[in-house]
This record gives C-alpha cells, structure tokens and sequence, in this order.
C-alpha cells in the first residue's frame, strides 16, 4: 500500500515506520522534523517537512497531493501529552495540534473523487476519564475531563471522513518501549536502584508493548475487517505498584521508593494526571477478532523491553 503517515516520527513512529517499510509498503511521512530517519529515505520512504496542523501547507505545500496518492493513512499527530505544565496555552496546543490537523485531513480526504481506502486514527484511553475501580471496554461512556475532551473531539474530527473510507480508531494506553514513553523515562532512574511506584501505586496502567501497538496499526491497515473504535492495551492492565516491582524485577534492582504526587504535580502541574491517574481498559474488540499479542503478559513485555538487544 501506498501509504500517508502523520505524527509518526517520535517514539512509536521509530519502530513503525521500519515496519511498515519492511512489510513492502511505500511511506510518505510528514513530520516537522527536517529528517526523522536519514538512513531509510529513498528505500520506499519519502519525507515531508511540514507542520500539519498549518491549514496553508495543505493547499500549498503538498499535503493533498500527498493524501491523494495514498492507499491509506496512519494519523497520530498530536503533541506529547505530559511533557509539560497545562498552562491555558498550552491546553490549546494540546487539543489544536490533534482537533485541528485531523479535521484538516479529513477535509482534504473530501475533496478527492477516490479517497484513501483507509484512516487509522490515533485516541487514547484518557476517552473513559479515570476511576480506581471501574473497568471499562469500547461500549464504556466517555469522561468528564480534559483528556476526555481531546479524545472526544479528536475521534469525531475522524468520523467525518469522506463515505468510502473505512476509519479505525485506536484509543491507545501507555506504549511500552526502551527509547522513549514512560518508560524510557522510568528506566535511568530503575537501573540506579532508585526506582519505585508513582503516586499511590494503586492507580492504573493499561499498556501495550510498541511491537503490538505497530503491528495492530499495520493489521488495521490490512484487514477490512477492522472498522470502529479498538482499546490499544494488552489484556492485562496492572496497577502502578505492580509495575514498578515487575520492573525492578527485569532489571534485577530494588523498587521501593515511591516517587511522591506532589512532585509530580509541581512539576508539571495538571500533566502529572496521566501519571497519578488512570484507568483499568479491556481490548474486548480485539479479543473478539482474535488479534494476536506478541506480548500479552506485562513480566515478557518488560523483559523485552529492557533486554541488551532492544537498544
């Protein structure tokens, strides 16, 4: 397939971009970094560097021509969630930079006689809200809060794709890698032995290993039977504490100390919510069509993730 990626040159966009290259697809990759992956342009690889979230660089600069060529396209533009301080501006950012480019997409994907054949579109469990004690599936409400909001009106931006396009939404959790994500942010400070649980330890993590994560993108690109809203997290949820001791257990190191919430939320104010909060999420739909997890269980995925070979 032809295919149109957007928001792909970070974290998850290191691993999927390789894969779907070497599933012998041809990707155009749109990114506002000059050169993401120097050493794969050119082998089925072109790169467009463009903010898309600019309405100008859509008419102008390419990006429809792009969106016209494509068979599909993989849209998981959005800046980083819990980076930074939720100052009013840069909720803004937050919202804009998924709310606005998908809308742009989409738009564009209107105007074409034949549009791409699929979007698979990013979300994120942050859609339920949080809770202790629920546990929620696709069916489940949405929430009340702000990362609610943005999925909300980042999935219904999707929605309005052209008839003909067959959109996937994928409401992903916490992406398990050695490189980037929670993770790689957890790992310096577990090897030093100075690890532990965030919070109270009794929050939830719904995660998914990023080999599964890419390839449940590119099964979604593939199967036509994939249509709709899909939970992106293993079968297992776990709990913060859980976590850090299965961590602290790959690693061979102590995890006992607890970094404390307060120092979170000075840090970064509202953003720590992704870390202090959470939610028990169930990939029911995915159970259902029979996807199969490479790393299902939470002990294999973090010994895969911080194995000597995932560097």
């Amino acid at each position: 397939m032809r295919l149109l990626l957007l928001g792909c040159s970070g974290f998850v966009g290191r691993e999927l971009v390789p894969f779907l290259l070497e599933l012998g697809h041809e990707v155009t990759l749109v990114s506002r970094q000059a050169q993401p992956f120097p050493s794969l342009v050119g082998k089925r690889l072109a790169c467009l560097h463009l903010d898309p979230a600019d309405p100008a660089n859509w008419a102008h600069n390419g990006l429809d021509v792009a969106v016209s060529q494509s068979d599909g396209v993989v849209n998981l533009a959005g800046e980083p969630i819990a980076e930074r301080r939720w100052t009013p501006a840069h909720r803004d950012v937050l919202l804009q930079s998924r709310v606005r480019t998908t809308e742009l997409l989409v738009a564009s994907m209107a105007r074409l006689e034949t549009p791409p054949a699929v979007l698979v579109s990013g979300s994120a469990v942050g859609f339920y809200g949080t809770s202790l004690e629920a546990r929620f599936q696709e069916t489940s409400p949405a929430g009340n809060d702000f990362l609610a909001e943005i999925c909300q009106r980042w999935e219904a931006a999707a929605d309005q794709a052209p008839v003909g396009c067959r959109v996937v939404k994928l409401r992903i959790g916490i992406v398990l890698g050695p490189d980037g994500g929670a993770l790689g942010k957890m790992l310096p400070v577990f090897r030093m032995g100075f690890g532990g649980p965030v919070g109270s330890g009794r929050q939830w993590m719904s995660w998914i290993h990023r080999h599964d994560l890419c390839r449940l993108i590119a099964t979604a690109l593939e199967d036509v039977s994939f249509s709709g809203v899909y939970n992106a997290v293993s079968p297992e949820p776990t709990t913060m504490g859980s976590f850090a001791l299965a961590l602290g257990q790959a690693l061979g190191r102590p995890s006992l100390l607890p970094v404390p919430g307060p120092l979170l939320q000075l840090l970064l104010g509202d953003g720590a919510q992704v870390v202090l909060e959470g939610q028990q999420v169930l990939p029911e739909r995915l159970q259902a069509q029979g996807f199969a997890y490479q790393y299902p269980q939470l002990n294999a995925a973090l010994a895969a993730a911080t194995s000597p070979a995932s560097h």
